[in-house]
């Protein structure tokens, strides 16, 4: 982190103006650079989870379902490249940092900007989290196996981490916005410390579990860094500098993985999340702002700009349903005539190409069908005080946290639903075709 604080400090001030007292210039225009590499980065995912996606028939005739990725040495480099998790915190951070301070300066209150958070996220991850209950409890009407159930049920339910964190992160957004404008470099050395204590604790007790604080000190940190490019922090660091940023984070990277202290497979770095993902941050972040200005070029074209809007007017939707729709093309080509080559088998990767075609066209029409209410605008604005507000996000985590725990279980799938429907309630949203 050292790397990164001595361009943390306040920028320059420029004329703006007048706002309400003690708010940040609110920004009126977007991002396109920001918006295009966000739906490029959920495109990464939606092809990562695809790739992981395994099935093939046993000897006696049984389906197996299971993630392709497990036992394949070439996985872990891979995951330097498609680890973008560390960078969409960052962005979701300058999104937040944006659309929180034009709120506030437009008179919204704290418990008015959770509770459109919590609508905005848990409407369309709703719609999901029913299907899949729904879907599960069909199958086991129809016989199948319980492990084959339980797979399913675990795989659709991985994914969903994000959504946890990210409800709780856009919960604190206010609070942790008033912390980044009054005290920004203490803020970022405390999360950083939180973050290398709990890992040094967990590594010298092996208690996996301690990790699990960092669910919070790492994604807060990296949603701090996408503040300081929202706000302009960054902005005067020049292309040297910040390839040297790059250059150094990778570096403290590679000594993290060759001392033990971090794994070389990313994606393990997640669960529970390391002290490596924030340096892995800083440089995805360090490369975005070198590329900004050509993403800006090659975003703001006009079918670019319309791709790119259509997807991130529906990024809740395709993140919450593309998992369920990937489970079910395996389960059709397990119900189907064709001989299925074994994951990672020569066969198995030269169906790939055509396998993630057929997935983003799936995840294309339905979310075309299903993400007209994460698209559309709020008819009105909802005041909430900020006590039911933030009930609401304690009850959406609780929802998501249920599935994460117990997924294989139907039954886990139709108690997080209950309780994600009573935090949409609770946020003064409804489920019905606005």
């Amino acid at each position: 982190m050292a790397l990164l604080i001595p361009v943390l400090a306040p920028a320059p001030a420029h004329p703006a103006r007048p706002v309400a007292p003690g708010s940040a210039p609110a920004k009126t225009t977007r991002d396109t650079a920001v918006d295009g590499v966000r739906a490029i980065l959920l495109g990464v995912v939606v092809l990562l989870h695809s790739l992981m996606v395994g099935v093939s028939v046993a000897a006696d005739g049984s389906p197996i379902l299971r993630n392709a990725m497990e036992g394949w040495d070439g996985f872990a480099p891979l995951t330097w490249v498609l680890q973008i998790m560390p960078l969409f915190f960052v962005l979701g951070g300058f999104a937040s940092y944006t659309q929180w301070t034009r709120q506030r300066a437009r008179g919204a209150t704290t418990g008015d900007y959770v509770a459109a958070r919590m609508r905005r996220l848990l409407i369309p991850a709703s719609g999901a989290i029913l299907a899949t209950a729904v879907a599960l409890a069909a199958l086991m009407i129809a016989g199948v196996p319980a492990d084959v159930v339980a797979t399913a049920g675990f795989r659709i339910s991985q994914p969903l981490w994000f959504l946890g964190v990210y409800l709780g992160c856009s919960a604190l957004v206010p609070f942790m916005v008033r912390l980044h404008e009054r005290h920004r470099i203490l803020t970022v050395v405390a999360l950083a410390a939180g973050v290398v204590a709990v890992d040094i604790v967990r590594g010298a007790t092996g208690l996996t579990a301690i990790g699990l604080v960092n669910m919070a000190f790492v994604w807060l940190l990296l949603q701090q860094i996408g503040f300081a490019v929202a706000d302009g922090s960054l902005d005067r660091v020049r292309r040297g500098p910040l390839l040297a940023i790059a250059g150094a984070a990778v570096a403290v990277a590679g000594v993290l993985i060759l001392t033990g202290a971090a794994p070389a497979d990313l994606i393990t770095a997640l669960n529970p999340p390391m002290a490596i993902l924030v340096v892995a941050g800083i440089a995805q972040t360090a490369l975005f702002l070198v590329l900004r200005p050509r993403l800006r070029t090659w975003a703001a074209g006009p079918r670019t700009a319309a791709a790119v809007g259509w997807i991130n007017a529906r990024a809740m939707t395709i993140y919450s349903w593309h998992m369920l729709v990937v489970v079910a093309l395996a389960g059709a080509l397990l119900l189907s005539p064709l001989s299925l080559p074994v994951p990672l088998s020569a066969a198995w990767w030269a169906g790939r190409p055509l396998w993630f075609a057929v997935v983003l066209i799936a995840v294309a029409l339905v979310v075309a069908r299903v993400g007209r209410r994460e698209a559309a605008r709020e008819p009105r604005a909802i005041l909430i005080g900020t006590g039911r507000a933030t009930v609401s996000a304690l009850v959406g985590v609780g929802g998501v946290v249920t599935i994460l725990v117990a997924g294989s279980a139907p039954s886990a799938w139709v108690l997080g639903a209950a309780l994600i429907l009573a935090s949409v309630r609770l946020a003064g949203g409804s489920l019905r075709a606005g």
